[in-house]
């Protein structure tokens, strides 16, 4: 690991102008490019106290051993000179978006003296038109095959054409009337490219012209009488709308304009794509990236801009590029991107209409892309063996953590206060294994203090079925367990039997199986840092268990925290464990919020009708209903209440005790406007149904 100071360029070296810098590591390799609008004030960011700088940087200054810079003129020179170096050098600690797949062009090769209509994939060839990209080879075909008998274009290769030229015999589309057949001289080389012509202005847009001068000739042959020509145009007419309506309009006519979307998470980030010519959605692409460096969405979208039209010159830059967050600053990238074009380019945000809805679904798409890009990771085998072993080695396990539990707090407010755990055995959800947790010890808000004790409850869980089955090893005391775990196990291994929400029937279940906390893990997450790993350490350490392993993943900066370690263990990026650790620890988010959310509700639909013995939905509904409010059947009389259909004298007097004997709820509150209602929770909504006034909506309190 390197000294960032040992390389640190002398005070006033670095010039206060644009510029584009790399660092490389002691083997001269490019690890990081980057621009800057003043490289002196740039750089100086990165030679800094390193416990001030992100991970992500401090690993990259650290790894690095020198570093170099080069002047540029203006900022649009240096963001042009950064995406060169970048595809030159490929630096490890750069965004790289890569293609999910290589995604398949219609080419017409104009470039020839008889322009081919093909398939074409990876790099563009200059002279050759291009439209796309396609997410299916075969949709490029239909499409190709509809237009054919209107665009008779060439479409054979350069050994079939030259054969058939040979042997003065058209190839079968040739017969059929889907091929010119230039290759025997049926049309002269102008002619067959006027036809590609064509073929390209339709695929390019420019239909409605070219509908109805077709309609206007087969309108002049019915005239004629020439009937077989006018039912040829009109098969043509219906070809041709045919392959429009595989592309529906989205956008206003003769809207040009490509529309990126990100969707991302703490270590990845998707990236799609949706090309609209002429109104219409002309092609759809996407990529994934690990986000090797600290970035933000702006910059994300820059680097997609570099990659999408780095290469790209005149007509494929489109006028317009919508994009869910702008690059600070935007103009070098906006006359960039001009400059490639060779006119104005608009880059900007949508705020309303078509074009925000329409980005809206390319969103969807690239939250589904980077969903599918994690489940498929997650299923692979090897990756998954990997993760572990990364996890063995930075946590310095004996051996791989093939079952691991994360724990997390989750509450409103310090308001039903609830824990969960989850379970991954080889890498993969154990879903049956999930357990959730009330926190009972306290009141009020202490996720430490939850933390301690709900490890203690699940551990204590685990040592009572041990000594159930007998597995304890004598200590020399004989008292069968070890350490404090006799302690610990007989002050808390009757309440933690209910507590934990499980029947209190002994351990096994009714077919003689183990109960969810009979097994131990090997490695035991928590979510959050040293506060929480530590009641997690000293949890187990009350109940003598050091047999496993307890880390804590931080959020904010995904820091691996270990108990009695003043620094965390900061993973690469890129490493497949961390991603692992962050899938637990999200798991387990999301398994409490889910739990807390639920009791949440439950309490506010909670009324005092509940707890009146044998009054079922049905009638609680019904008294509701017939009067009103829980405030008008409070003052009602028992035989005001006998009015209800299906409630009996003895029922009333027990209702209207039960009414008496609970507190009156607290006064309803419209959490929008802070106005008291007057009537409580409970009220009849205009359709009969009782409806919840005073719950609270999501913007009293955040949930942890």
């Amino acid at each position: 690991m390197a000294d960032p100071s040992s390389y640190r360029p002398k005070p006033g070296q670095i010039p206060d102008s644009p510029g584009v810098y790399r660092f490389r590591d002691e083997h001269r390799r490019v690890i990081y490019v980057g621009k800057a609008k003043s490289l002196r004030q740039r750089l100086a960011n990165y030679f800094q106290d390193l416990a001030n700088l992100h991970p992500r940087t401090r690993s990259m200054v650290t790894t690095a051993a020198s570093v170099e810079w080069t002047v540029v003129s203006t900022e649009v020179e240096a963001l042009q000179l950064e995406y060169s170096w970048i595809k030159e050098y490929d630096p490890r600690f750069n965004v790289k978006y890569r293609d999910d797949k290589s995604y398949p062009y219609l080419a017409v090769t104009m470039n020839e003296e008889f322009p081919r209509v093909q398939v074409m994939r990876g790099h563009k060839r200059k002279g050759v038109r291009y439209f796309g990209p396609y997410a299916h080879a075969w949709a490029i075909r239909d499409t190709v095959d509809l237009l054919l008998r209107v665009f008779p274009v060439r479409t054979c290769s350069a050994g079939v054409f030259k054969n058939a030229t040979r042997t003065g015999r058209p190839c079968l589309l040739g017969y059929i009337g889907k091929c010119s057949a230039p290759c025997v001289g049926r049309v002269d080389p102008e002619e067959h490219r006027e036809l590609a012509e064509e073929f390209c202005d339709f695929m390019a847009g420019r239909t409605g012209t070219y509908l109805r001068r077709l309609e206007q000739r087969m309108t002049e042959a019915a005239e004629e009488m020439e009937y077989e020509r006018a039912a040829r145009l009109r098969d043509d007419i219906g070809a041709l709308r045919k392959a429009m309506e595989k592309n529906a309009v989205v956008l206003a006519d003769a809207t040009d304009a490509d529309l990126i979307a990100v969707a991302e998470d703490e270590l990845e980030a998707a990236v799609q794509i949706f090309h609209v010519r002429g109104g219409r959605v002309r092609g759809q692409r996407g990529w994934v990236t690990d986000k090797v460096e600290e970035i933000t969405t702006g910059a994300l979208v820059e680097h997609a801009l570099q990659q999408l039209y780095g290469e790209e010159k005149g007509d494929s830059v489109p006028k317009e590029v919508l994009v869910p967050a702008l690059p600070d600053p935007v103009e070098p990238v906006q006359e960039w991107l001009a400059d490639r074009r060779g006119s104005g380019v608009s880059l900007r945000i949508p705020q309303r209409g078509d074009k925000k809805a329409l980005m809206e679904t390319v969103q969807r798409n690239a939250q589904q892309s980077l969903a599918l890009h994690k489940t498929k990771r997650a299923s692979d085998l090897t990756t998954r063996s990997r993760a572990l072993e990364e996890i063995a080695e930075a946590l310095d396990l004996d051996s791989a953590p093939l079952r691991i539990e994360c724990y997390d707090i989750s509450h409103l407010q310090g308001d039903d206060v609830v824990a969960s755990m989850v379970v991954f055995e080889d890498g993969l959800q154990r879903k049956s294994e999930y357990r959730r947790f009330q926190i009972k010890g306290f009141e009020g808000q202490d996720d430490v203090r939850s933390m301690h004790e709900v490890i203690t409850r699940r551990f204590r869980r685990y040592l009572a079925e041990k000594e159930r089955t007998g597995e304890w090893v004598e200590d020399g005391h004989g008292d069968g367990l070890v350490g404090g775990a006799a302690e610990g196990l007989q002050a808390g291994l009757e309440t933690a039997l209910d507590a934990d929400g499980l029947p209190s029937d002994g351990l096994k279940n009714e077919d003689g199986r183990p109960k969810k906390f009979a097994y131990p893990p090997q490695l035991v997450v928590v979510d959050g840092g040293q506060p929480q790993v530590a009641a997690a350490k000293r949890a187990l350490d009350e109940l003598g268990i050091d047999d496993v392993a307890v880390c804590g993943l931080a959020k904010r900066l995904e820091e691996v925290w270990l108990p009695e370690e003043e620094d965390p263990v900061v993973l690469p990026r890129t490493s497949e464990g961390l991603y692992l650790l962050q899938r637990v620890r999200d798991e387990a988010h999301r398994f409490a919020i889910t739990y807390q959310r639920t009791k949440r509700a439950k309490r506010f639909r909670s009324s005092p009708l509940d707890d009146v013995p044998g009054l079922g939905e049905t009638r609680k509904q019904a008294l509701l209903k017939h009067f009103g409010s829980l405030k008008k059947l409070r003052s009602a009389t028992i035989d005001q209440i006998c009015e209800v259909p299906g409630i009996g004298r003895k029922t009333a007097e027990t209702i209207a005790v039960a009414l008496a004997q609970a507190a009156p709820a607290a006064p309803a509150v419209n959490t929008a406007t802070g106005e008291i209602m007057e009537e409580e929770p409970g009220t009849m909504g205009s359709g009969g149904e009782p409806v919840t006034t005073g719950a609270p909506d999501e913007r009293r309190g955040q949930e942890t």
